[in-house]
């Protein structure tokens, strides 16, 4: 009964093994290999400095990974950056004990491309008392610079390198006249010598005033709160356009580091400078062709030499003079232009800077211990 049952068993098992076969018939053709599924990352890919993204690179599909705001700073570095250069000084030292002079580093500053001609604009400070400077652009090569011109008064200087036009890209210029606290900045430098290094903040104040390398104040200066460090200095401060608005400067700071207070030298004066920096070497300022007297104590500045035929000698205006006795006599003082008091050298240089040569002007002068009023047609600072 037993082997009866099993029998049956089998027979059934190899009878549904049969139908199987028949109703689902096997292939001999390979099975289709499965679809490809495209997997995406968030992750940044790491590219280098030459693999990297150029102005507007970034694909549609690539900036949905950043927000408007970082996008916006993305492109602004990008089309900003090549127009900033790193400058290395170096100054000649002579050995104690041989005698012999060689070159040593001075320090390193930033700066940017002003033109096609090679024109580099950075800060005084950043190339004073340097036997030579380098300038190293963007894309990495470096040029010996030549001294074009300086202005202490202003902080700045105009260097000049032999570099392909293809090499150069002068940066957007535009204007601090509407610049309002609390919109955005950009800063762009070469921090402790980090070259290429963005950092952002907003204007913070206006029309502050700084000291110059000549010790005299200039005004009109931008504060803001983007982190400058030593070796900011001569870069560029840019507006949320990519203009630029300013020349990092100065920091205040007790440890020397960024204390978020830093000052730019407002980009209407560099536009004001450089054009004479270029063609004179100097700034061509209105001047009087007089020389003051600096152990004068008194009220308003003791004029001490007069160029006979400068605008303020041909009017007839005294400086210095002796008697037959040897004994020196005082001249003319000017106490006032215009009427606005003169007291120290500092007032009269800011007040000369609202005027342009050939103007005309009217000094208010102490003859004598008599007050008189003396017209005049300025001068240049250059002829």
């Amino acid at each position: 009964m037993k082997a009866t049952n099993f029998l049956f068993s089998l027979l059934i098992v190899v009878a549904a093994f049969a139908a199987g076969r028949y109703a689902f018939p096997t292939s001999s053709a390979p099975a289709a290999a499965p679809e490809e599924i495209a997997v995406k990352t968030t992750e940044t890919p790491v590219v280098s400095r030459a693999d990297s993204p150029v102005a507007g690179s970034i694909s549609a599909e690539d900036a949905l990974a950043y927000t408007p705001s970082e996008l916006h700073t993305i492109r602004l570095f990008e089309n900003a950056s090549p127009s900033v250069c790193y400058i290395t000084t170096k100054t000649q030292r002579r050995s104690f004990w041989t005698r012999d002079v060689s070159e040593v580093p001075a320090g390193s500053g930033s700066g940017f491309v002003w033109d096609n001609q090679g024109h580099i604009i950075t800060n005084y400070h950043v190339i004073r008392d340097a036997s030579r400077a380098i300038v190293t652009l963007a894309n990495g090569e470096d040029y010996d610079a030549k001294l074009v011109g300086i202005a202490k008064e202003k902080d700045l200087a105009v260097l000049r390198i032999e570099a392909p036009a293809g090499a150069l890209e002068p940066i957007p210029v535009g204007t601090s006249q509407d610049i309002r606290v609390g919109q955005a900045v950009y800063a762009i430098g070469n921090p402790f010598g980090l070259d290429q290094t963005l950092t952002t903040g907003v204007v913070s104040a206006l029309d502050r005033e700084i000291n110059s390398q000549a010790n005299v104040p200039i005004r009109g200066v931008i504060q803001s709160d983007a982190a400058i460090n030593p070796g900011n200095s001569g870069g560029p401060l840019l507006d949320s356009r990519g203009m630029l608005i300013g020349v990092n400067t100065a920091i205040y700071s007790p440890s020397g580091a960024s204390a978020g207070i830093g000052f730019s030298i407002p980009v209407d004066v560099v536009r004001y400078v450089v054009p004479d920096l270029i063609r004179y070497g100097e700034v061509r300022r209105a001047s009087l062709g007089v020389d003051f007297y600096r152990y004068w104590r008194g009220t308003g500045l003791a004029i001490e030499e007069v160029v006979p035929q400068g605008p303020a000698g041909s009017r007839g205006v005294r400086g210095l003079s002796q008697d037959a006795r040897g004994n020196w006599v005082l001249g003319d003082v000017l106490v006032g232009i215009n009427g606005k008091a003169i007291k120290t050298s500092t007032d009269y240089f800011l007040e000369m800077e609202n005027f342009e040569p050939g103007e005309r002007v009217t000094l208010n002068l102490v003859r004598d211990e008599r007050r008189i009023e003396v017209e005049v047609e300025l001068g240049s600072s250059v002829e």
